[in-house]
C-alpha cells in the first residue's frame, strides 16, 4: 500500500462523508462532453454540499479542497438542472492541475468532508491501492461512484422479494460456501425474483451480469456480517489477534471478487449456448480464464487458429491487462473483459498495439475516451462474435 492509500483511509475515517469514484474520460473532458470536471452524483451533492439539485435549477458552491500532493484548490461545485442537463461537477482547479491529466483516467478519486466543513481529496493510481480501498468499504466492484456515510449507500436496494430470498440463503449457513456456490445462489435468487430464463439472460447479458454481481455482493456481505459478528462483537486480546482477523476478512474478499466475475461470465456463456472451457492449459502451463471452443481444438493443429478465441476476465485491469497477451500463443487477437469504468488513452493505445480487444459492460462504454468508444466490445458484442465463429460447427452446443 502507498502513502496515498493510508491518507485516503485516514481522511474517510475522520470525515462526515466521502464521495468515491473512478475518474472517467468524461471527467477530464476528452469525450466531447459539455465541460471538464469531476462528476458528482446528486445524492452525494446533497450530503457534501447541501445542494437540493432540483431539476430546472442551477446551484453552485465554492469550496476549498486540500489534495494529497499538498495543493489546495478553491474549486466550484455546480449543479446544472436546466434544459436537458441534470448533473453536477466540481470544476475550477487552476491551470495545469495534476489530477486533470489524461493519465489519471481509471484512477480512483475520494473526496471527504470534514466536521469543520473543509474538504480533502485523494487520488489512488495503483491497482493494489484501488482494490484494497474498494474491499475495505464494501464498495460493489462495478460501482461508478459511491458514498461512504454511516449506513447509507449510494445504490438502489434490491426489491423486497430479492431481499427475502437472500436472507433465506443466509439463514442456511454458518460458514462461507464455496465461491462457485455463492455465485450460483446469487444468480438463483435474482433470476427467481425477476423471473429470468436462459433466453432472457442471453438477450441482455450486460445488464444481467451487473445485476448478478450486485446481488452476490449483497449476499456476501450479509453472510460476512453473520459469520464474523461473534468475532467483532467481542474485545480482542491483542493487536495481533485483531490484525489476524482483519487480514482473514480482507483476503476472503480479495479471493472472492475475481472468481465471482468468472462464475457469472461462465453462466452467461452457457445460457448463450457457447462452447468453451475455463482455465484450459495452453503453452507453458498457462491458463486463460476462458478458451473457445476448448483445449482439444486449441491443441489440434488441424483446427483453424482463426476460429480460436480466448477471453481474460479481470474486475480491474489498469496494469494487469499485460498478463493476458501471453496466455495463448496460437491466438493472435486476445480479448479481455473488465468492469473498470475508464482507462487512459495511453493504455488503450498500448492494448491496441498488443492486439488486445477490450470487452466492457455496455453502460460503461461512455466512461472511455470518445475516440475509443466505438472500438470497444460490449458483452453482447463479444457473444455475437463467438457465435459467428462457432455456428458453422454444428456439433458445438
Amino acid at each position: 500500500m502507498t502513502e496515498s492509500y493510508f491518507d485516503a483511509i485516514k481522511n474517510v475515517r475522520e470525515s462526515i462523508a466521502s464521495f468515491c469514484k473512478f475518474i472517467s474520460a468524461n471527467d477530464l473532458g476528452v469525450t466531447g462532453g459539455h465541460q471538464a470536471g469531476f462528476y458528482v452524483s446528486k445524492y452525494a451533492a446533497k450530503i457534501l454540499f447541501n445542494c437540493d439539485c432540483v431539476k430546472g435549477t442551477i446551484e453552485d458552491r465554492w469550496i476549498q479542497i486540500g489534495w494529497q500532493n499538498g495543493v489546495v484548490t478553491t474549486s466550484r461545485y455546480v449543479y446544472y438542472g436546466k434544459g436537458t442537463r441534470d448533473e453536477g461537477r466540481i470544476t475550477n482547479f487552476g491551470r495545469n492541475f495534476e489530477f486533470m491529466q489524461d493519465d489519471y483516467v481509471g484512477s480512483y478519486l475520494i473526496i471527504s468532508k470534514k466536521p469543520d466543513n473543509s474538504f480533502v481529496a485523494s487520488v489512488l493510481t495503483s491497482e493494489e491501492d484501488i482494490d484494497e480501498f474498494i474491499l475495505q468499504y464494501n464498495i460493489p466492484v462495478n460501482a461508478k461512484s459511491y458514498v461512504i456515510e454511516g449506513n447509507e449507500e449510494c445504490h438502489i436496494d434490491p426489491v423486497a422479494k430479492l431481499k427475502t430470498l437472500l436472507f433465506g440463503v443466509v439463514s442456511r449457513f454458518d460458514s462461507f460456501p464455496e465461491t462457485s456456490a455463492m455465485s450460483q445462489f446469487a444468480q438463483d435468487c435474482y433470476n427467481t425474483a425477476y423471473k429470468l430464463s436462459d433466453k432472457s439472460i442471453s438477450s441482455e447479458p450486460d445488464k444481467t451480469l451487473i445485476k448478478w454481481i450486485d446481488t452476490e455482493s449483497t449476499l456476501f456481505y450479509l453472510l460476512e456480517d453473520k459469520i464474523y459478528k461473534p468475532i467483532y462483537s467481542s474485545p480482542f486480546d491483542s493487536i495481533s489477534d485483531f490484525t489476524t482477523a482483519a487480514n482473514e476478512i480482507l483476503n476472503r474478499r480479495k479471493s472472492r471478487a475475481g472468481k465471482s466475475l468468472e462464475h457469472h461470465l461462465s453462466k452467461i456463456f452457457t445460457s448463450s449456448k457457447l462452447k468453451f472451457e475455463e482455465q484450459a492449459v495452453t503453452e507453458d502451463n498457462k491458463k486463460p480464464d476462458f478458451l473457445f471452443p476448448g483445449v482439444e481444438e486449441y491443441h489440434s493443429l488441424i483446427f483453424p487458429a482463426d476460429d480460436l478465441i480466448m477471453l481474460g476476465a479481470k474486475t480491474t485491469c489498469k496494469d494487469r491487462w499485460r498478463q493476458v497477451v501471453t496466455e495463448a500463443d496460437r491466438i493472435d487477437k486476445k480479448f479481455l473483459f473488465t468492469l473498470q469504468p475508464g482507462i487512459s488513452k495511453n493504455q488503450l493505445k498500448e492494448m491496441t498495439h498488443e492486439n488486445l480487444q477490450l470487452v466492457v459492460p455496455k453502460d460503461n462504454k461512455n466512461c472511455f475516451p470518445k475516440e475509443y468508444q466505438e472500438s470497444l466490445f460490449s458483452l453482447q458484442d463479444f457473444i455475437c462474435f463467438v457465435h459467428s465463429k462457432q455456428d458453422k460447427y454444428k456439433y458445438f452446443g
